[in-house]
């Protein structure tokens, strides 16, 4: 078994105990060699447990039922639709009339998932004693040091000048994928950068707090930037202008 399968099917079958004893244990075999995918295998762990954390379940609103035995008593006459006639059945009409009953009644998650995801990658790198992979302050160092273990190329600057000193990088999980993350040190202070493509468009950094980290991200050249700090908002910010966001 290698990465890639372990980061396919594997990983959330793992998780969802749904694994067979065999591969279950070649599963367990790999983990017990690979650190990226144990350190993939804790994030999505601690994803699964954010999501049933934060996300908030909502009751039916009162008449939902009603109105879908409504829905069914009015199709189960075998009306006709198209214009060759075809007879839509009954059990369809109610699974779509169910679908937008509850898209209509669902309200946008709050909290921000990929956020506390990013916090709790944050946290966990500074706790498990695993902040770097490779340690160094030079950025002709750390750059070529992800060539052949990730799809793309991050941008690593300089930011001394600037009072953000490069420290070095290491391979992390996030967004269901492979990720860069970038340390910097901002007097004793650490920063996570975490950097992966994306196809969205270009846009500002935004700022926000959870659990008392301070969080900027933006997006740049098809590529996401998240910065994770316990550093101030402001020199947070600056950071992640210096970068150019």
């Amino acid at each position: 078994m290698n990465c890639q399968d372990t980061r396919g099917v594997f990983l959330d079958a793992y998780l969802d105990g749904e694994l067979d004893a065999i591969n279950a244990r070649q599963f367990e075999r790999h983990l017990a060699e690979c650190a990226s995918c144990r350190n993939a295998l804790e994030n999505y762990r601690n994803f699964h447990d954010s999501v049933r954390t934060h996300i908030p379940c909502y009751a039916v609103p009162a008449g939902v039922e009603q109105r879908i035995r409504a829905s069914l008593r009015t199709e189960s006459s075998g009306r006709v639709f198209g214009w060759r006639g075809w007879i839509l059945p009954a059990a369809t009409l109610a699974a779509a009339a169910l679908a937008l009953i509850l898209f209509q009644t669902m309200r946008r998650q709050p909290a921000d998932v990929l956020a506390q995801e990013v916090v709790s990658s944050h946290i966990r790198s500074l706790m498990a004693n695993h902040l770097t992979d490779v340690l160094s302050s030079d950025r002709h160092t750390v750059k070529p040091w992800f060539n052949g273990k990730i799809d793309f190329a991050p941008d690593v600057k300089d930011l001394a000048s600037q009072g953000f000193r490069l420290q070095g990088g290491r391979l992390d999980y996030l967004n269901e994928r492979s990720t860069v993350a970038l340390i910097y040190k901002r007097r004793e202070h650490t920063i996570n950068l975490f950097v992966w493509p994306t196809g969205d468009a270009d846009s500002k950094a935004r700022t926000m707090a959870i659990k008392g980290y301070n969080l900027v991200t933006w997006t740049r050249s098809h590529m996401a930037y998240w910065a994770a700090s316990d550093l101030n908002a402001n020199e947070l910010t600056e950071f992640a202008n210096d970068l150019g966001n």
